[in-house]
């Protein structure tokens, strides 16, 4: 059984049957080194050390007949108690369950996440977890899309990488997330860089122009056009939120 940090640092729990896939692509990059500099913890639990039979039986065929196997709640409540009641009341993360059934994962979801102090994720297998696990201890169902994945794990994996590149001290600048997708209320804008001509395309003009000012405005429209173009839905909310600056552009 893993032993939990005593730090403060953000901390991410993590309840799997395949322990080995952690810290997987969180232990790279940006994320990997804030795992590294103590910017945020990770502890792994093996949800079959908590199994009761010789056998370490996690899961069992569905009541009322069906395919696939279901999380049996003794051996995932076991677990859950293991690492909740590491936690005080006043201190207890929220509990996570990655599922396509869930409340659909959003920049603002994970600005709250990144806001508290760390998470609980169970990362189910199979069919998926018995629903009384869900209820007894209010598991919160979070989707990172309409689509299905072999297990929790990868979901995990998504919705850690997009917290923890929010946390203090993560990012080398400030403003870098900041500018990013989803944090206007748009897509983000097109990038560019050296050589200025590529096959035949050149970079926008205006990019090379040092004239900050009509920099921002290019990015802006072309931001602007991004998501009119690709996400109406987002084009939609920005409007609503912004009408008196945009005048007749939607």
């Amino acid at each position: 059984m893993t032993d939990f940090t005593t730090d403060t640092s953000w901390t991410a729990d993590i309840l799997t049957l395949f322990p080995d896939m952690f810290p997987g692509t969180l232990g790279q990059s940006i994320a990997g080194r804030a795992l590294k500099d103590g910017l945020w913890n990770l502890n792994v639990h093996n949800i079959r050390d908590f199994a009761q039979d010789k056998h370490n039986t996690v899961d069992d065929p569905p009541l009322g007949g069906g395919h696939g196997m279901v999380m049996r709640p003794d051996v995932t409540g076991a677990a859950l108690d293991h690492v909740v009641n590491a936690y005080t009341d006043a201190n207890r993360p929220p509990l996570l369950y990655p599922s396509p059934r869930g409340r659909q994962l959003d920049q603002a979801y994970v600005r709250e996440l990144a806001a508290g102090t760390g998470v609980v994720m169970l990362c189910g297998r199979y069919e998926g977890l018995d629903q009384r696990v869900i209820d007894h201890y209010q598991l919160i169902e979070v989707s990172i899309g309409d689509y299905i994945l072999s297990g929790g794990e990868q979901a995990a994996i998504v919705i850690l990488d997009a917290v923890v590149r929010l946390l203090p001290g993560v990012m080398g600048k400030q403003l870098s997330h900041q500018q990013e997708s989803f944090e206007t209320g748009l897509l983000e804008h097109d990038h560019y860089t050296q050589p200025r001509d590529w096959r035949g395309q050149d970079v926008p003009p205006v990019l090379l122009s040092g004239h900050h000012q009509q920099i921002e405005i290019w990015r802006q429209q072309n931001a602007e056009m991004k998501t009119k173009q690709r996400r109406p839905d987002l084009w939609n909310s920005f409007c609503a939120k912004n009408r008196s600056k945009l005048g007749d552009k939607d």
